[in-house]
């Protein structure tokens, strides 16, 4: 019988296990943090930012209490920033390239500044950015990711009208439907969608897909301009029999399901749980199963600690949490009883005297009665491969040129659909920032 149950936990112990993951800073905590940055002159943590948000000058503003001017300072190049404070890897990007961890090996907490001085400024109500005078272009954009919000963002502000084609019922992308409830609570991620529409112009249709409900070749010929940030589509697979059994899930699609509920008590959760992956999805789905009531929760990766994407924060946050990560193992076999899962078959792995992973023909059942898949994520091509056979492809994702410009006239691309992006949200903020200026210049000498 199968130990998959709802409501394991009473309300208030969901409400607790949910709330934000790390509590804001308040105005006299700020300040003090604040003080603590050197301000350097050629500061390594701008070169850090993916953005390049210029860190020591907004962190200055907060020491002496000029709130707004900061969070702008953020906002005009990052017009993500709130998002990105909570979810980007701060840790592995401007904290780790701040002076003091050399030197302390305590850094200025920079995403908590970001955090505090964005807030700060969307709790006010105000919308400091409007769009230009109008240019009486059109740009067509698909998705309403952090690439496509941001490139629209950015497009408006020069005056041109933005139409965003959305595959979901909500705008946001990973923000709104992968990032775990912790990180993001209260419905951010909508209220930060608010504020980037709130320049105007700009005008979102959800429910439209790529390749279903709009097409490339349409677009080329309605629009000025396209510019494409639909993300990834698909779940990578596993590759083993029995992937379609009961038990066995994809991460993302059961993140999305705990962000979307009204009711996490309505939530299935199992005695024993097994996450397959060492990303930041990995951590995030046994984080949350435990949270959920999971009794036991065992993250299993193929690799050591030192070759997770996850940072060594996100993994010992994982471990503070009662996730028990089992390194070296990879599946061999998915087990079951019937028509449901009852566990994974792992074979330990070691490296070669060449670095190359290899399986010891060891093997350990590791039991469960649900079974998680976090092993990335894979770019659909075929809406833009079918339509347009002259798109550029390269490992199954957009080929775009240093101006973010595909092998199709008129047509731009950025995040994480193209090839090359590292997959961070501050990342896909940056593709449409820099896309958005290529697409200006583009539509300027039509």
């Amino acid at each position: 019988m199968s130990d998959i149950a709802f409501g394991r936990l009473s309300e208030d112990e969901l409400e607790e296990n949910f709330a934000d993951m790390y509590p804001p800073l308040d105005a006299k905590t700020a300040g003090i943090e604040a003080s603590r940055c050197y301000f350097c002159y050629d500061a390594p943590c701008i070169e850090a930012c993916p953005t390049g948000i210029n860190i020591p000058n907004f962190i200055r503003k907060i020491a002496t209490a000029n709130y707004r001017g900061s969070a702008i300072d953020i906002l005009d190049e990052n017009v993500m920033g709130g998002a990105c404070a909570r979810v980007c890897p701060t840790e592995v990007l401007c904290e780790e390239a701040c002076v003091r961890t050399a030197q302390e090996g305590k850094p200025v907490t920079i995403g908590k500044l970001q955090r505090f001085a964005t807030d700060w400024l969307m709790e006010t109500g105000e919308q400091p950015y409007s769009q230009g005078a109008p240019t009486g272009k059109k740009v067509a954009i698909v998705g309403a990711g952090p690439a496509g919000l941001a490139a629209a963002h950015r497009l408006s502000q020069q005056g041109h009208d933005c139409e965003v084609f959305e595959a979901m019922p909500k705008s946001g992308g990973l923000n709104e439907y992968g990032i775990a409830a912790y990180k993001v609570p209260d419905n951010f991620a909508q209220k930060e969608v608010d504020f980037i529409l709130g320049v105007g112009g700009i005008t979102v249709h959800n429910g439209k897909k790529l390749g279903t409900d709009v097409h490339l070749a349409d677009l080329r010929k309605d629009f000025d301009a396209v510019f494409i940030g639909s993300g990834l589509g698909s779940v990578q697979a596993l590759g083993l029999d029995g992937e379609h059994l009961d038990g066995l899930h994809n991460a993302v699609d059961f993140i999305s399901d705990v962000r979307q509920t009204g009711n996490m008590a309505e939530l299935p959760v199992g005695r024993r749980v097994v996450v397959i992956g060492g990303g930041s999805t990995a951590i995030d789905i046994a984080v949350k199963k435990k949270k959920l009531g999971a009794e036991d929760v065992t993250l299993v990766y193929r690799r050591g600690p030192s070759d997770m994407s996850a940072t060594s924060v996100e993994q010992k946050f994982a471990q503070n949490n009662n996730v028990r990560i089992k390194h070296w193992m990879q599946p061999k076999a998915i087990k079951t009883e019937g028509d449901r899962v009852t566990g994974v078959e792992f074979e330990y792995t070691r490296l070669d005297e060449n670095g190359r992973l290899f399986g010891t023909g060891e093997t350990v059942i590791v039991e469960a009665d649900m079974v998680f898949k976090a092993i990335g994520q894979v770019f659909i091509p075929d809406p833009v491969r079918h339509e347009a056979s002259a798109l550029e492809l390269n490992n199954a994702k957009i080929v775009v040129d240093e101006n973010y410009a595909t092998s199709l006239d008129g047509v731009f691309a950025g995040g994480d659909c193209i090839d090359g992006n590292i997959g961070l949200t501050v990342a896909a903020v940056q593709d449409g920032k820099l896309a958005a200026a290529a697409i200006g210049s583009y539509l300027a000498d039509k």
